[in-house]
């Protein structure tokens, strides 16, 4: 059977049947991928040998040869000996890949986006995603800065950008705008100089009814333009906010709902048939907020607020079984360690603990696990032993009963509290991908949401930004399969984290993409992950490209400074202790930053113990406080084979082993 190609990440071969063919060594990789990019035509050996080798060995040519023979063995195992190549010929001065256009991953891409605009939109989606869907990583991976892999590799990438943009546009057409919205948003995020990224979500979002919304995205677009670029929009954005404005007919407008008449015509005879005191509607009430807290919005503040509300009343009613169930159905998927109210939280905790006691010692395993697992989500980040007691708790019954939806809300409770130290980011991999296939199995697609982006967090920790990339990819699919528009935040702040973590863009544009990633928490209802995020980010990128500390809207603070009463502190949010020993040390507040890191206390159990106690270790040894830096380096000695912070997927103080370097001193 003939093999197929990929190099829409790293580069690969696979036989009939899928399965990775061995490649041998990255010198094979290379001549398989210079044939690749030749595209059938001759690549003399004295070429092959050019690329390969700056500076050749003697028997550069023997050793291509030998590369050419080892690729054959591979990709045609079953050629008889001595018989001519079929697939990599030797053709005059070198070698060829006789490979057809379907055994090329990034041929058939080119192929499909080619053909987009002329087919219907419906086919034009369909076939955009599944070949979006094909890429695996950054082109050519591992030689895309070589320079006869950088032309193509570039061109790749601006391929991809235009067939997200394409389908993007078709989805506008089938009128699912919102879809495209979610898209768009983590896409004009990660490339905000591209104008059609922001004129497509503009439209996307007047589609949807969001005119206010549209017009801050083209506002947005031209103010960033213009201090960046120094260049005003293109008449695409500027008639369309023209239109906009006078809402002109051909803008079309959001397409006739029948899923909106059918929940119209389903909640009026739910309202006549059940009786307004039944208990059943507390039960449907907390189906219906556990739906409403990933629509994104206003919608995940709303859920919580209702959710306590509910939760009150099922216990005033005195019944443990209804308040287990009430409490129980609430199984949203989370991913941030730092609690987005803790006082609703703490509620929650306090009830699901008083109906976990009066239910009967004897039975009701799974709505016991259900509460243990709600105990552990709700104690997340914070210091008490009983979160990770309820995590293994509703882990262990879950596992008992063999049920894949409880197993995989107790696995997320698991996660949450998989902080007792730093450096855990192989365990949390581990829990990610137990995820991923529990949900796979069993249609799952939150969870199966969730997976990914553990997954990401923690392979971006390790810095294998290759597997990093895929998870972003499949949590954005799924997303917009799903319509969970949240998603977008957490991939859309990935990509401006491996902006910097990569070196593929200068601090300046990383400082700005962050900026623009930082649109994408307004209005989110995620206060937990939003507060001092921003400001959090920018100290990060500074400090590791040596910039000074200073911030245009949320300043250093001064010596004269009441810190805890000042507005910074609210700027800086639950990150204002660590930040501040630094900022003030820039100011060349030496007296006031060693009392400001006296008073530092010990990072929280998240996502960002890591990069917090970089941060407190880079202030002890800028003050010689020893004792300090003693603590520091050993909380971080786990985390040695990890980047700082890293794990949160949002931002980075790069690698924690050259922290515990410095912090060795």
């Amino acid at each position: 059977m003939v093999p197929a190609f990929g190099v829409l990440g790293p580069v690969t071969a696979w036989d009939g049947d899928g399965n990775a063919i061995p490649l041998k060594g990255p010198r094979h990789r290379s001549v398989l991928a210079r044939l690749i990019i030749a595209r059938g035509r001759v690549v003399p050996v004295s070429r092959l040998v050019d690329d390969l080798w700056t500076d050749p060995p003697a028997d550069a040519v023997g050793a291509v040869r030998t590369f050419v023979a080892a690729l054959r063995r591979a990709l045609e195992p079953d050629r008889p000996p001595r018989s001519p190549a079929r697939l990599l010929v030797t053709d005059g001065p070198g070698y060829a890949l006789r490979a057809t256009t379907d055994a090329v991953d990034a041929w058939r891409f080119e192929e499909t986006v080619a053909a987009a605009p002329a087919l219907p939109p419906k086919e034009a989606a369909v076939r955009l995603e599944e070949a979006l869907g094909r890429w695996r990583g950054p082109v050519y991976a591992e030689f895309a800065d070589q320079p006869w892999a950088r032309a193509d590799s570039r061109r790749l990438a601006e391929l991809r950008l235009h067939a997200v943009e394409l389908r993007a546009e078709a989805l506008i057409s089938l009128g699912q705008a919102d879809r495209a919205a979610a898209d768009l948003r983590a896409h004009s995020a990660e490339h905000p100089w591209r104008e059609n990224a922001w004129r497509l979500l503009a439209l996307a979002l007047y589609r949807t009814g969001r005119q206010a919304d549209a017009l801050d995205v083209l506002r947005r677009a031209r103010r960033l333009l213009a201090e960046q670029l120094g260049v005003d929009p293109g008449p695409g954005l500027r008639s369309l906010e023209t239109d906009i404005l006078r809402q002109a007919d051909h803008l079309g407008r959001a397409a006739d709902n029948p899923a909106g008449q059918v929940w119209e015509q389903v909640a009026a005879a739910y309202d006549r048939t059940v009786a307004p005191d039944a208990r059943a509607r507390l039960e449907s009430t907390a189906d219906l907020l556990r739906s409403l807290a990933v629509t994104g919005g206003s919608g995940l503040p709303a859920a919580r607020e209702h959710r306590v509300a509910a939760v009150a009343a099922a216990e005033e009613l005195g019944d443990p079984e209804l308040t287990a169930r009430v409490i129980g159905a609430y199984d949203v998927p989370a991913i941030w360690t730092r609690l987005d109210d803790p006082g609703q939280a703490a509620q929650v905790v306090a009830v699901a603990e008083r109906t976990l006691a009066a239910l009967p010692a004897v039975g009701h395993e799974a709505a016991k696990a259900r509460l243990l697992a709600t105990i552990a989500l709700e104690s997340r980040g914070t210091p008490l032993a009983r979160g990770p007691q309820a995590a293994r708790l509703a882990e262990e019954i879950a596992r008992r009963l063999d049920d894949p939806v409880l197993l995989a809300f107790a696995l997320n409770a698991a996660f949450m509290q998989c902080f007792s130290r730093t450096g855990l980011a192989p365990h949390r991999d581990e829990i990610g991908a137990e995820l991923v296939a529990l949900s796979t199995r069993h249609g799952l697609p939150d969870f199966e949401i969730l997976g990914h982006l553990v997954r990401l967090q923690a392979r971006c920790a390790l810095g294998d930004f290759t597997a990093a990339d895929h998870h972003a990819a499949v949590a954005d699919t799924l997303a917009a399969r799903h319509e969970r528009p949240l998603v977008g935040v957490f991939t859309g702040w990935y990509a401006v984290l491996r902006l910097d973590a990569t070196g593929q863009a200068s601090a300046t544009d990383v400082e700005a993409a962050y900026r623009n990633a930082a649109d994408l928490l307004h209005d989110a209802g995620m206060p937990g992950v939003a507060d001092g995020l921003l400001p959090l980010a920018l100290l990060c990128l500074r400090l590791r490209h040596a910039l000074p500390l200073r911030f245009d809207e949320f300043d250093a603070f001064d010596a004269s400074d009441d810190f805890h009463d000042s507005d910074k502190d609210t700027v800086w949010g639950p990150y204002a202790p660590w930040a501040r020993p630094l900022l003030l040390l820039d100011r060349g507040h030496r007296q006031e930053a060693a009392e400001a890191l006296h008073a530092t206390p010990e990072p929280p159990r998240d996502l960002l113990q890591e990069a917090l106690w970089c941060l407190t270790g880079r202030a002890a040894r800028a003050l010689g406080d020893r004792r300090t830096m003693a603590r520091a380096h050993a909380a971080l000695t786990p985390a040695a084979n990890e980047l700082a912070g890293a794990g949160s997927g949002l931002l980075t103080l790069g690698p924690v082993s050259a922290h515990l370097t410095d912090l060795a001193v």
